[in-house]
């Protein structure tokens, strides 16, 4: 009768695993062409490179453009494997966190952190907007910019863009009273906006959280906001605060969102922990939904990583939606190595083309100080199974005496995946890139 039982159960929990993941099938074992690791950029304390974003063309797919700290711009026309290198400006000034991202026409967005007066931290004017730049010449040369209005008396930060599939860009990002203030009168709140040109125009900005943070820059702040669009045409945005992901919605193309933000899980630890080496760490959430003709189109996919499993074993997590968010499924472990390592700063991206998910990340599991190497984890199964591989060619030892960035970023389009990320030799960071294409049949 207990082994009945037992198999009963066992047969109940199967199930559900299957109704909240939504459709089942065997995980199709991906084979790449062999990987080769791509030095982009080097330098030094106030000239070092970091916070790397990179974006594959999809009108040509050997066309990549890339940016990093301060206002970096990388451009390859050989699918990564050469790189020309020059600087961003405008009138308002480029002062980091760069997010590139390539249109549906093949024009390439850079959109980053403002200084009008080029005085940072000293002047009125730093972090008056979020400032969208637009190149259309494959990223040789770009506009002045432009950014959704907003209080420009408010500071403005850590902006991500979601291009799409009808051509929308969408924004989300955090506003800041002040930001570093402490005085606790003074919030954070996230902001909304979208262009329907292709980013040469913005709506006006829309307040879309129902609580408000401190402006610490901490998991006490209202941060990490990631839009996306689901099939359905529902606009969504996910960001952190308070040890949670929230979730937020709107189905009129974000004029109006739900006046109570969805408490999506919960995030131990917050996303602003510590890592050894590390100045500063993050796992602020990344959405996506499967536009592709797979058997996964519709699933709404959200990655972080937290510390659930204890402050020395730093993990990365993935959920799944095959419903239009109105459930989801468990937290899903993608690094697959034993407990007690750490993984981090992790970043997501779905290939279009396939629907296979594609999550790079920093990964110690062979280590026992904290030398890391960086691992792609991959999922043709609609986030069922992840695969694990290393991509790094060797370690590197982080310092926390250099500011090594919050984020890394990745692309994949027709088989071409292109992770981007950000490497420690002693005084000298490097942004490095691999091409990891997967084999034809």
């Amino acid at each position: 009768m207990r082994i009945l039982l037992i198999l009963l159960i066992c047969t109940i929990l199967y199930s559900c695993a299957g109704g909240l993941y939504g459709k089942r099938s065997s995980s199709k074992a991906i084979e790449f062409e062999p990987i080769r690791v791509v030095t982009i950029h080097e330098g030094s304390f106030n000239a070092a490179p970091c916070e790397p974003t990179i974006s594959i063309n999809p009108s040509d797919d050997t066309n990549l453009v890339a940016g990093s700290v301060l206002n970096n711009v990388y451009v390859s026309n050989d699918s990564g494997i050469t790189w020309h290198k020059s600087k961003l400006s405008s009138t308002y000034g480029v002062y980091g966190d760069p997010v590139v991202r390539f249109t549906n026409n093949g024009n390439v967005l850079y959109s980053h952190l403002s200084n009008p007066a080029g005085r940072a931290y000293a002047s009125p004017e730093f972090l008056d907007r979020i400032v969208i730049q637009k190149s259309r010449d494959n990223g040789i040369s770009w506009d002045n910019g432009s950014f959704a209005a907003a209080n420009q008396q408010k500071d403005h930060d850590k902006q991500w863009l979601y291009v799409s599939p009808d051509g929308t860009i969408l924004m989300g990002w955090t506003e800041f009273d002040k930001y570093g203030s402490k005085d606790t009168s003074d919030r954070s709140r996230i902001l909304f906006s979208s262009s329907v040109d292709e980013g040469s125009t913005w709506k006006d900005a829309v307040i879309i959280s129902e609580a408000e943070g401190d402006c610490l820059d901490g998991d006490g702040t209202t941060e990490g906001a990631h839009p996306a669009l689901g099939t359905d045409g529902t606009y969504y945005m996910v960001w952190g605060h308070d040890n949670q992901l929230l979730l937020d919605k709107s189905f009129d193309k974000g004029k109006t969102w739900q006046k109570k933000d969805e408490v999506l899980v919960s995030q131990p630890g917050g996303w602003s922990y510590e890592i050894p080496g590390i100045d500063r760490c993050n796992g602020m959430p990344v959405m996506d939904c499967d536009h592709s003709k797979s058997a996964y189109r519709g699933n709404l996919y959200v990655s972080w990583s937290d510390q659930r499993n204890g402050a020395d074993d730093t993990d990365i997590w993935i959920m799944v939606s095959s419903d239009n968010a109105k459930t989801w499924s468990l937290p899903r472990r993608v690094n697959n190595d034993g407990p007690g390592k750490h993984q981090f700063f992790s970043w997501m991206d779905i290939d279009q083309t396939t629907g296979y998910i594609y999550i790079v990340f920093y990964d110690r599991r062979n280590h026992t100080d904290n030398h890391t190497d960086v691992y792609l984890a991959y999922s043709s199964d609609g986030g069922q199974h992840f695969e694990n591989i290393k991509i790094s060619e060797t370690p590197f030892l982080p310092e926390p005496y250099l500011f090594f960035g919050d984020y890394n970023d990745i692309s994949a389009w027709k088989g071409k995946i292109r992770p981007i990320w950000t490497r420690q030799d002693k005084e000298v960071l490097s942004v490095q890139t691999a091409i990891l294409d997967v084999k034809r049949n």
